[in-house]
């Protein structure tokens, strides 16, 4: 127990002191080759073991895979290949533009450092990011803009608590974190929002914990239609603390409710091949189209068939498995509630909470019931505290 205590003490201990996150961007695409171009502040150029100058006003850089190497251009002359090139900022507050160009893609700004290298057929992007530009460009991107000082600091909240808990997932690919929805939206710096700043800062080193001092999962999604969703339905797994409960906060907002059409033969065509829906079964074919959710389930018509709701989401593109059907002139009539999988905190809610009063501190009680809100530096206290009530 000693030594289990030790370990996390220490974890915490680095991540509670760590100034950089390595973050793999743009990782949706298969990047052949991409500019760096002067945003603000100025940026060296270190390729291996040499040093290219920096990257003034009116200056870009661009990178192209070549195997396992990088070939590097500045402006339009040729430094030849490298094995790993970084950007390091000269001071404070710079940023860089990235414009890629195979493929084509929208150009994003982030700040601090950058680490470029290749896997062997793309090339591989990472930021080298403070915590807190992070959370600032993640909450911007999750969040949007127009939101409330406390929703933005409980988004920040559980977005802090999210990438520590899951700090090593991409170990193996040389980042801690990518970018895309898995581990959280990253598409850029905070751009938009100044408010985002003073969120993040105003709960700086917070994160939500269970009864064991373990960090949570603070999983979240745009609107949970009214109910928000057991774990298992969407992963299999159940999360104790994360079980199904009414929220009236977000049944108002623009993306509470949702309709689809789809052809009856496309949608029965599915159904007979993926899952050999009993058609045959007058019993079931009579349950087909009078489907509803008052609650939220885990299975179309009926568990016995074994038809997940998230496999049907999926594979239609719907924004939630919170729906009811119908039939109507030839279409299957899908009447949903709610946008994304619904575990955790529902961010139309937390927003509606938000302007209605409550800080963020109820906000993060009321989507995570019985979990506490912490400061990492009181959490090691604790853990101290622990180990020495064990020794004696």
């Amino acid at each position: 127990m000693k030594i289990i205590f030790s370990c996390v003490m220490v974890m915490f201990s680095v991540l509670v002191s760590a100034q950089q996150l390595r973050i793999g961007v743009f990782r949706d695409f298969q990047m052949k080759r991409i500019a760096f171009s002067y945003d603000e502040g100025s940026y060296s150029i270190i390729a291996d073991t040499a040093q290219f100058g920096s990257i003034l006003p009116n200056e870009f850089v661009e990178f192209s895979v070549e195997d396992q190497y990088v070939r590097l251009k500045i402006g339009v002359l040729d430094k030849g290949l490298f094995s790993k090139i970084l950007l390091v900022e000269n001071g404070n507050n710079s940023s860089i533009s990235l414009s890629p160009k195979s493929p084509v893609a929208k150009q994003r700004k982030y700040e601090d450092d950058f680490e470029i290298t290749s896997n062997g057929t793309s090339l591989t992007l990472v930021n080298l990011v403070d915590m807190d530009n992070y959370l600032a460009g993640v909450v911007e991107s999750e969040g949007g803009g127009g939101g409330h000082l406390e929703y933005y600091r409980v988004q920040a909240l559980i977005s802090r608590t999210y990438a520590l808990k899951y700090i090593d997932r991409h170990k193996k690919e040389g980042f801690a974190l990518c970018d895309r929805v898995h581990c959280q939206a990253y598409h850029s710096m905070m751009r938009f929002t100044p408010l985002i700043d003073q969120a993040v800062l105003s709960t700086q080193d917070m994160v939500m914990v269970d009864n064991s001092n373990k960090l949570v999962d603070s999983y979240f999604h745009a609107n949970c239609g009214g109910e928000t969703c057991d774990a298992a339905h969407v992963w299999n797994n159940s999360v104790p603390y994360l079980n199904p409960f009414v929220d009236t906060f977000c049944i108002y907002t623009k993306q509470a409710k949702w309709q689809k059409m789809i052809p009856q033969d496309e949608w029965e065509a599915y159904l007979k091949t993926s899952f050999n829906f009993p058609f045959h079964d007058s019993s079931y074919v009579s349950k087909l189209y009078t489907f509803e959710q008052p609650q939220r389930k885990a299975f179309y018509v009926d568990p016995v068939l074994g038809i997940p709701l998230r496999d049907i989401r999926q594979k239609f593109g719907l924004k939630s498995t919170f729906f009811s059907c119908s039939l109507e002139n030839g279409n299957v009539v899908l009447n949903g509630r709610g946008y994304g999988h619904g575990v955790g905190l529902c961010q139309e809610g937390a927003m509606k909470m938000a302007r209605s009063g409550y800080d963020y501190q109820q906000i993060a009680r009321f989507y995570f019931p019985g979990l506490h809100v912490i400061n990492l530096q009181d959490l090691h206290y604790f853990m101290q505290q622990a180990e020495d009530d064990i020794e004696n």
